[in-house]
């Protein structure tokens, strides 16, 4: 068999456990179960699970859609796909979501860079139109007189990044989107986000361009420690003050039309501003608020003198009027937004929301809203039980049977590789005398400065690009405003809050080219997971305090909901999520086989956090000195 290509499709040779990582892949798809799998830095986690999955695909009509929460990771499975074709040709496809700056039709009007891939969807479908001038959009229209096959041999050889593959498009008046759409179902393997799987209405429209049930599906889950609160986000429910203030403006510009019984838009939202702002004044403690979950409908029917049915009318009312604005918005081929539609929406979907699995709270803050957030992520995750097999893979995924039971996975095989690396490569210590630790680092001004005089020693000791990484921007920021960085007297470049991608990434590729320099970011940030410092990008991380979530009435709730459901609320909801990123964190450091790297932690709690295995140390900057050897100071 070993002529066999099949069994010959791995691009590299192998190194460590990935042989043996592959071939539980293989067995895992064949068996038709799933495999949840804890492999370290340097394992090759995206080939490894790219070619075991292909061998088990063989010779059968199965599809392998590998699922990532980011454009950048797509990268490297398209890198890894055009590795593969060298032993077998394979046709891989980077999907992404349909954005107004890839379509010349759409990207005349800066309004659409905001629209929602629904809205977006929507408008697309009315420049397909033929408008009787005999102009429908041309770069639909083309798609038709195109050679597919031409287009498919370009990729199956060339493996174009979706990016590269737009241009190309785009360069022959062809629409990169509705393009990738007729590619999909020749693709052996499609990269494409999270919301392509866990978002039903999404979920839909790409398995009939697949062209195969869900259940010939075989998903490959990329950074799996992410998935169970993405699958809660999918399922939360929210409404802000701003979001209602924009409703009103769409009303007062439409005539404010009536929705029900004498009743216009802006009655509707201005009661529902009442009940936020007695919510606020009744519930909300801190940042947020737990309120009895008929509060909202029982504040509706009694400020209006209504019943269930009637606000039920109401809410439907709201609905009708938004998809006719968004309609007529539509047909001008504006952007087919409608505030109202999502003030109906909201209200239906509340009204709705199943007690057992949300909590409804009142969150407070520069805009304060209503949201029903979803405890329980099983109901999100049932792509992962109804597809022909699933692959969940991370560097920080343990303790696994706890993710397997939190998404409900039946039958999944639990296995943990370890980093392939010498451990010696990376050192990890933590200091005793400082933490972050409410009482402690707020009430105490010495523990504050000694934390600040550690950054500073151990920044300072060697010529080193190193990461400083805070568990919260606030905590961040109280640092900035001090003279830290201008004590540290390097090049600093900083992870801002509410940054762009294209803003951040030109702050790590700066921080990357300036050796010897100091980035500022946050423990569980963008920065901290998914993106690679390979070398000398970055060979040391200070992680300031341990990243332990901020108790809100949400996290209260999330810790009862984790006791009632498996005995051990506090680690799985703070213990177990503060580990995680933490060792997304340190492991930036260690890329490859030359690889060498330093973290210090600056809090002693972290002699409790055995997955971290540090050593504690009284004298960070001489450890620091001593593992780099140079004698730089």
């Amino acid at each position: 068999m070993c002529g066999d290509p099949l069994y010959n499709i791995f691009p590299y040779e192998y190194r460590g456990e990935q042989e043996e990582i592959e071939s539980l892949i293989t067995n895992t798809v064949k068996s038709g179960t799933a495999a949840v799998i804890e492999s370290g830095t340097g394992t090759g986690k995206t080939v490894v699970s790219m070619a075991g999955a292909l061998k088990a695909a063989h010779g059968t009509d199965s599809k392998i859609i590998y699922l990532t929460r980011t454009k950048s990771q797509q990268k490297q499975i398209i890198q890894e796909a055009a590795a593969i074709s060298e032993k077998r040709p394979i046709v891989c496809i980077g999907v992404q979501g349909r954005s107004a700056h890839t379509c010349p039709m759409m990207s005349k009007d800066p309004e659409n860079s905001t629209g929602t891939s629904e809205e977006l969807s929507r408008l697309c479908s009315e420049y397909k139109k033929d408008d009787g001038t005999g102009r429908p959009c041309r770069y639909y229209e083309n798609i038709g007189r195109t050679d597919m096959e031409g287009i498919l041999d370009l990729v199956r050889e060339s493996h174009p990044q979706p990016e590269e593959f737009s241009e190309y498009c785009l360069s022959r008046e062809l629409c990169p989107y509705e393009m990738v759409k007729h590619l999909i179902q020749y693709a052996d393997i499609v990269a494409a986000p999270y919301s392509f799987i866990f978002m039903p209405h999404i979920r839909e429209r790409f398995m009939e361009w697949a062209g195969i049930p869900l259940s010939k599906t075989i998903l490959i889950v990329d950074e799996a420690h992410n998935l169970p609160d993405y699958l809660r986000e999918v399922m939360t429910i929210e409404y802000s003050t701003k979001a209602m203030a924009l409703a009103e403006k769409e009303a007062q510009e439409w005539n404010d039309p009536e929705v029900h019984a004498g009743l216009s838009v802006t009655d509707i939202i201005a009661v529902l501003r009442e009940c936020l702002n007695e919510a606020l004044s009744q519930y909300l403690t801190g940042d947020d608020g737990m309120m009895p979950y008929t509060f909202l409908q029982d504040e509706l029917m009694d400020r209006l003198g209504m019943s269930s049915h009637s606000l039920n009318m109401i809410y439907k009312g709201l609905m009708d009027h938004g998809e006719m604005i968004a309609e007529i918005k539509k047909s001008k081929k504006k952007l087919p937004r409608s505030y109202i539609l999502s003030l109906g929406r909201f209200l239906s979907a509340w009204n709705t929301a199943d007690e057992e699995t949300n909590i409804f709270l009142i969150v407070g803050g520069e805009n304060p809203k209503f949201q029903a957030y979803c405890l329980d992520p099983r109901a999100a995750a049932e792509p992962l039980r109804s597809c022909r097999s699933s692959i969940h893979m991370s560097g920080t995924l343990s303790p696994l049977s706890d993710y397997t039971e939190e998404i409900g996975l039946p039958e999944a095989a639990e296995r943990i590789f370890p980093s392939p690396f010498p451990a010696e490569n990376l050192k990890i210590l933590y200091v005793n005398d400082v933490s972050t630790k409410f009482d402690e680092f707020n009430n105490i001004p010495e523990v504050y400065e000694r934390m600040k005089d550690h950054i500073i020693s151990i920044a300072g000791a060697v010529d080193r690009n190193t990461a400083v990484f805070f568990p919260s921007y606030s905590i961040m920021e109280r640092f900035l405003r001090d003279d830290t960085l201008e004590r540290i007297g390097k090049d600093a470049f900083i992870e801002r809050k509410g940054m762009t991608q294209p803003e951040l990434m030109e702050e790590v590729s700066l921080f990357k080219l300036s050796e010897g320099s100091i980035l500022f970011a946050i423990t569980g940030g963008r920065i901290s997971e998914g993106l690679d410092f390979p070398d000398k990008d970055m060979e040391m991380a200070i992680l300031v305090g341990i990243p332990y979530p901020k108790p809100t009435a949400k996290q209260e709730a999330l810790r009862r909901y984790y006791d009632m459901r498996f005995g051990n609320g506090w680690e799985r909801s703070s213990k177990i999520p503060a580990m995680r990123k933490m060792r997304q964190a340190i492991g930036r450091l260690i890329r490859s086989e030359t690889d060498r790297g330093m973290a210090v932690i600056l809090d002693r709690r972290v002699f409790n956090l055995e997955d971290i295995a540090a050593e504690p140390t009284d004298d960070p900057r001489a450890e620091v000195l001593n593992f780099f050897g140079d004698g730089q100071i």
